[in-house]
């Protein structure tokens, strides 16, 4: 699978998450865009750089080429050249995924159809389209189809000028999916197919679902996965969606219900936090759980106190960049840490619980991250120099570097300390995904062990605390890597499981019961 976005950025990783949601980091380290999040939780399939580009990224190849006098002197242009890199990066996307073996690729170009933005990659799948022949390719087109609420009723005209823009370049679609708020009716369908010459069984409903898992379900009910395979003259196995339905049934029949907040400054779009609410509901599947988030502004926190806080099961720090709003999760932090409640902190949020315990605890005053307070007294967190890559590869870094391409990403092995909360969760070795800049200043460890904290897991060539625990609490963890990104609905993740048995549990002691879950697995 490949998603293509046509915005100029060479990557998102400079991207405020209010401009397009957070951003997904891979196993290999690419920063990507949040839907290839989804690919992964859907297939259980690992993405990699290939997998994902945009528009900065096939003009900046294009433009090296040029320098190097690739074109011989030709006049560079949209068409071919852009749209014949375009093509080589889907296929080089294509093979890379299953070394060679793919038997279809499934490709997303994001964007509008009508912007300027995206003309060169549709212009680029219809060539691609003509050159791979009949049967070999096929094309779906999701499109609006709004309900007017003073009117009473869906209007159809945009998907209709949707689909004649894409005629207009060449492209008529196999299907339709037709997103809208309620079920799109029979009379609407065929209006649809009229004007869009798509035949009536290929304009497909898709309307909100509570639930992303039963979309699946929905779309083969209505036959999308047998059009899509008779365009391609594909003859598969009947579809079998058992997994489907018993993590669908597992959504709506829980045993328990916890409240989770989540302390954030990116609160007002909630999917700047996408694959970290994901892995929630994961674990509340596993834990036969409802999991009910609270977004809380860690800036309302900082102003007016941790009240909101009170009667939650539990509460999580998730990533984040910049000063605004972290000593709002630090007194969220803190009272997480004095009140018993189960915390996890993630990324920032691991290295603002070493800030509130060296501070709170261990005697640290004027402990802090030297990104927010360059000048503080005690540096707890600071900015590491030199690393070594999951390649073996060393990256070096400094204040002045560019904000894009220069943190710690991807995945990385790190041996984990036995006799602590993450060995029980993760045995002996964590493989888990990072994209951070900071680290915890290891100067400071040592006293900050003589005050209680634990580092259950270092970097095996840095030492750089990889997690920390407070045993003496009954769950508090930090971590500084990404572990939502590798959370899945089919096997949720062991971190995330422990966390939302930990709130049942929470729960229960202040309930006076013991009415603990029990981790289910799905097959």
């Amino acid at each position: 699978m490949l998603k293509l976005d046509p915005y100029i950025n060479v990557d998102p990783g400079t991207m405020s998450p209010f401009q397009h949601g957070e951003v997904f980091v891979t196993e290999d380290g690419a920063e990507t865009d949040l839907d290839l999040g989804h690919y992964e939780r859907f297939i259980s399939t690992r993405m990699r750089k290939v997998n994902n580009f945009t528009t900065g990224q096939i003009y900046e190849s294009v433009l090296r080429k040029e320098r190097r006098g690739d074109y011989l002197g030709k006049t560079v242009q949209v068409i071919p050249h852009i749209t014949n890199e375009i093509q080589d990066f889907v296929a080089r996307g294509a093979k890379a995924a299953w070394d060679g073996a793919a038997d279809v690729a499934i490709v997303e170009i994001g964007g509008t159809v009508g912007d300027i933005e995206s003309l060169p990659f549709l212009e680029a799948v219809r060539q691609m389209s003509l050159r791979l022949g009949r049967n070999n390719a096929a094309f779906i087109h999701l499109t609006l189809v709004p309900f007017i609420a003073s009117a009473g009723e869906l209007k159809t005209k945009p998907t209709q000028h949707s689909v004649q823009k894409l005629r207009e370049i060449g492209i008529y679609p196999n299907a339709l999916l037709c997103r809208a708020d309620r079920p799109v009716p029979d009379d609407e369908r065929a209006k649809i197919s009229l004007f869009s010459n798509v035949p009536l069984d290929a304009v497909i409903s898709v309307w909100d679902s509570d639930s992303i898992y039963k979309i699946p379900s929905m779309l083969h009910k209505q036959g999308l996965d047998t059009l899509v395979c008779d365009a391609l003259a594909l003859n598969p196995p009947p579809a079998d969606l058992t997994v489907w339905d018993r993590l669908v049934d597992a959504i709506e029949h829980p045993r328990h219900e916890v409240r989770i907040g989540m302390v954030g400054k990116y609160v007002d779009l909630t999917e700047s936090y996408k694959s970290l609410s994901e892995a929630l509901v994961h674990a509340g599947i596993h834990t036969h759980s409802r999991v009910s988030i609270e977004y809380l502004d860690s800036e309302v926190i900082e102003a007016e106190g941790t009240d909101c806080l009170k009667g939650l099961d539990a509460i999580l720090v998730p990533g984040g960049f910049g000063k605004r709003g972290t000593e709002g999760k630090i007194k969220a932090i803190r009272y997480a840490r004095e009140n018993g409640v189960p915390y996890l902190g993630i990324c920032l949020g691991m290295q603002l619980a070493v800030v509130e315990f060296a501070r709170n605890v261990a005697g640290f005053g004027g402990a802090n991250s030297t990104e927010f307070d360059p000048s503080a007294p005690h540096p707890v967190v600071a900015l590491i120099t030199e690393w070594q890559d999951r390649e073996g590869k060393i990256e070096k870094r400094d204040t002045t570097s560019d904000l894009g391409g220069t943190m710690r990403k991807g995945a990385q092995r790190c041996p984990v300390k036995s006799g602590t909360r993450a060995y029980s969760i993760y045995g002996d070795e964590v493989n888990e995904r990072h994209r951070h800049r900071y680290e915890v200043n290891n100067v400071y460890v040592p006293r900050l062990e003589e005050a209680g904290m634990v580092i259950s897991a270092r970097t095996p060539t840095e030492n750089l605390p990889e997690i920390m625990e407070l045993p003496q609490h009954p769950w508090f963890m930090g971590v500084q890597f990404h572990p939502e990104f590798t959370s899945t609905p089919r096997d949720g993740h062991p971190l995330f499981s422990s966390y939302i048995q930990a709130a049942i549990d929470h729960q229960a002691r202040r309930a006076g019961t013991k009415d603990t879950a029990s981790v289910i697995e799905i097959v």
